[in-house]
């Protein structure tokens, strides 16, 4: 059999798995990078944050990513019945990027991995890894293409950044469900001819349709839309026959929608999604790491996949680079840690988005407006900065300020009567 012999394997092509690769090739190793699909391919995930813009920037793609003409996306838009909640990230509380991009993951990703080749790391598309064994920190990856052929891949160390396809937790039975609860999403590209130009497309759109159940609405420089609903899985056996007409009676069902999308033109069929979220117990271990959507993918909302990829991959890479120079790496002080801190923030506030919690806090009447730019922060990505009160104690302040604005509104409508 084949042998070929790197310093670094990386499983995946996406975001994770190309940030890592550039970064490690940049510092003067050797990387490989297998892919189990065929690029251009699509996936969800298309609004970013202005936090993944450092790790795109280390990675040096971001010069490639401009020349796409990509929709820039400055803040995000939350709809509820006549209530609007709208965040720009040029009021942020942290400082960091103003602004990020609304993405075709097809493009995207596919630019990320021609770029990375272009830099010298070679990516073999349609292969896939059967089997790993480690010796230590050094491992020998059995890879095969779609042709059947097989070969090894030796490496001293592995990137695993094959998200949903989790390569490494299946493999060595690593997986754990997620405690999130399951949910659906049914999902199109639209022609998006009545899109309304003063007030978009320049950021993501989210409208609450009924409690546990919003709308994502995309809009890609293109003219192009991404719109999906979500859900538990029973909210979608309300609406009868198959997926095209379903979708279409549940925008005809959201007033936000009904107008702008009725009678739309769909790019592609409408498709599903479901049972997404899922974690693993390490996200490191003698001779790999894990990056991006292997450690865990939360939810649509907040569009923190990408940033959890790039961020995650960006952490990991430095600690390789350390680890080949023979340097000593705390992987839970200085990965699993920090990794698991920006996913607890992010799991705090989607498990607060379907409890109702921020409903409470988005939509009063007069916000505060300092409270706003911290919680602008976190829907911008910036979720280790824990100066900001809203990162730090992400799981008991937006409740407790969700408590105060509940007895405050009941007091005014005392006084009023």
């Amino acid at each position: 059999m084949q042998t070929e012999k790197v310093d670094v394997l990386v499983i995946g092509a996406g975001p994770a798995g190309t940030v890592a690769a550039s970064i490690i090739h940049q510092a003067g190793y050797t990387v490989k990078i297998v892919e189990k699909q065929k690029f251009p391919r699509f996936v969800i995930g298309e609004s970013l944050l202005p936090r993944c813009m450092e790790a795109l920037t280390e990675a040096k793609f971001v010069e490639a990513l401009e020349k796409r003409d990509f929709q820039k996306k400055y803040g995000a838009k939350f709809v509820k019945g006549d209530a609007i909640c709208d965040f720009t990230f040029e009021n942020q509380y942290t400082d960091g990027w103003k602004w990020t991009w609304q993405v075709p993951r097809a493009d995207f990703d596919t630019t990320l991995a021609d770029t990375v080749q272009e830099m010298g790391v070679p990516v073999e598309y349609e292969t896939t890894v059967t089997a790993i064994r480690f010796n230590g920190s050094d491992s020998v990856t059995t890879v095969e293409d779609i042709n059947g052929n097989k070969k090894e891949i030796e490496a001293r160390f592995i990137v695993d950044g094959s998200g949903y396809g989790r390569v490494i937790p299946k493999l060595f039975n690593l997986e754990k469900e997620s405690v999130l609860q399951p949910r659906k999403a049914l999902f199109a590209h639209t022609v998006d001819k009545k899109r309304y130009m003063d007030a978009e497309p320049n950021r993501i759109t989210a409208v609450v349709h009924k409690k546990g159940t919003w709308i994502w609405i995309i809009p890609f420089s293109t003219g192009v839309t991404s719109l999906g609903f979500v859900s538990e899985p029973d909210f979608f056996e309300g609406f009868e026959g198959n997926n095209e007409e379903k979708y279409r009676a549940m925008l005809e069902a959201e007033p936000f929608t009904r107008e702008r999308f009725r009678d739309v033109e769909l790019v592609f069929e409408p498709r599903i999604l479901e049972s997404w979220s899922a974690t693993t117990d390490k996200f490191y271990g003698e001779g790999y790491v894990l990056t991006g959507n292997v450690t865990e993918f939360l939810d649509p909302i907040f569009s923190s996949g990408v940033t959890l990829a790039t961020v995650s991959s960006q952490t990991a890479a430095k600690l390789v680079i350390r680890k080949l120079k023979g340097e000593a790496v705390d992987w839970e002080k200085e990965y699993m840690e920090p990794t698991m801190q920006g996913v607890n923030v992010f799991r705090s506030y989607v498990m607060a988005w379907y409890e109702g919690t921020l409903d409470t806090i988005f939509f009063r009447k007069d916000p505060d407006e300092t409270i706003k730019r911290q919680i602008c922060s976190v829907l911008a990505g910036y979720v280790w900065d824990t100066t900001n009160p809203y990162v730090a104690k992400h799981d008991t302040l937006p409740k407790r300020l969700a408590r105060m604005i509940g007895v405050t509104d009941k007091m005014q409508d005392l006084d009023v009567k």
